[in-house]
């Protein structure tokens, strides 16, 4: 790991990629709501992860499944000069992290590896009222080619870095799905790191815990990268789930393409304890030198009841006119009573048809998750989110 003192970017912020950025947890202010990046989120929520007193008093479980030659998994210590390659902290809770975590895991795609089957990283919680430091970094060689399944669950506060490297002419997919208990609050940020040709499919798919909020960075190291951000997020009553995205294009000829979907059904009895709030902001930085960049963003979400909150802000800078496209889109809105009336003009009950119209609005991200049993699962548990309120 780099020097704990480090820091790498001018505290003055000039665009959405010249962060602030160190080791140092002292080196980053307690956040406030006044500032941009932290406004949607309820401080009261985190158990003192964003100023200093959550005190670490227990560890998550790692184990890992899907053994295959050309898979590496090791245990290491805080010394392991591997550590940080992805990116360096660039807040507060991430800072806190990078500082308290005692072991971290590091999983390696050999060189050339072909790995068919998916790896299955499970992480367990601390437990219930404790807290917890994790580091994960997931690694893929040149001309590597494989899936991980990144599984959390279970109760406790979490702090946690992931760090995913794809070496030059790598294909890695990453699916991370958070199926929290209900007392869980977790904080994590995901520093993606994109070799020469390097090929991402990074998966966010957030259903359980209180309180979630899921930073990922995506940088590249040499022309050529290709990432593609997909995300699914179902909101209960109670719940707050943010996604926070910064894709910063700082290489020529790199491609990016993000597509984010939200459901949301809030308690109906107007409390606003019970309210279910989705947040997803997404940045996208095209730097002078980004010559050749194509992306595009695009957020939408689905409010199921009353007492239901989403915020959605895509943001674009671009720096240089030298590009192959750019564009972001966000809605946010009801049934589309049309659907609806087509469906029960057809002899489908009004409960069933909302069900249909959910199915198909998540039906896109689902799709694109090429591992059977992990989207036959992430269907019943959507289909039980939608039974829990009777929709």
């Amino acid at each position: 790991m780099a020097d704990a003192s480090q820091t790498t970017a001018s505290p003055v912020v000039v665009n959405k990629g010249e962060l602030f950025t160190s080791y140092d947890v002292d080196a980053f202010e307690v956040p406030s709501q006044r500032e941009e990046a932290w406004r949607f989120t309820p401080f009261r929520r985190l158990h003192g992860l964003h100023d200093g007193t959550a005190l670490a008093t227990g560890t998550t479980s790692v184990q890992v499944s899907g053994d295959a030659e050309g898979v590496t998994v090791e245990t290491v210590g805080r010394e392991d000069p591997r550590l940080g390659e992805a990116g360096v902290p660039f807040d507060r809770v991430s800072a806190q992290a990078y500082s308290s975590f005692e072991k971290a895991t590091v999983l390696t795609i050999g060189r050339e590896a072909q790995i068919a089957d998916p790896v299955f990283v499970t992480v367990d919680g601390p437990g219930a009222d404790e807290v917890a430091y994790s580091h994960i970094q997931i690694r893929a060689e040149a001309f590597s080619k494989a899936v991980v399944v990144l599984d959390q669950r279970g109760s406790g506060v979490i702090g946690e870095n992931v760090e995913i490297l794809a070496a030059d002419s790598a294909h890695l997919t990453v699916v991370n799905v958070h199926e929290w208990e209900d007392d869980a609050t977790h904080v994590a940020t995901h520093h993606l790191s994109l070799g020469r040709d390097a090929v991402v499919k990074h998966f966010a798919v957030s259903l359980g815990g209180h309180t979630v909020r899921l930073s990922p960075h995506v940088q590249y190291t040499a022309p050529g990268g290709d990432v593609e951000l997909w995300g699914l997020y179902f909101a209960d009553g109670g719940q707050h789930l943010e996604q926070r995205l910064l894709v910063d294009h700082s290489q020529p000829n790199c491609r990016s393409h993000v597509t984010y979907k939200g459901a949301l059904q809030g308690d109906p009895s107007g409390d606003k304890r019970k309210e279910a709030h989705t947040v997803w902001i997404g940045d996208v930085l095209i730097r002078p030198a980004a010559e050749g960049t194509d992306t595009y963003e695009l957020n939408r979400n689905l409010v199921l009841t009353d007492n239901a909150r989403a915020d959605s802000v895509p943001n674009l800078e671009i720096e240089t006119g030298e590009i192959v496209g750019a564009g972001h889109a966000s809605a946010t809105g009801r049934f589309d009573d049309e659907q609806l009336f087509y469906l029960q003009a057809r002899g489908i009950p009004e409960d069933q048809a909302r069900r249909l119209v959910v199915r198909g609005f998540f039906g896109e991200v689902l799709a694109k998750i090429a591992v059977p049993e992990l989207r036959e699962r992430l269907e019943s548990a959507i289909e039980a989110e939608l039974e829990s309120a009777g929709a």
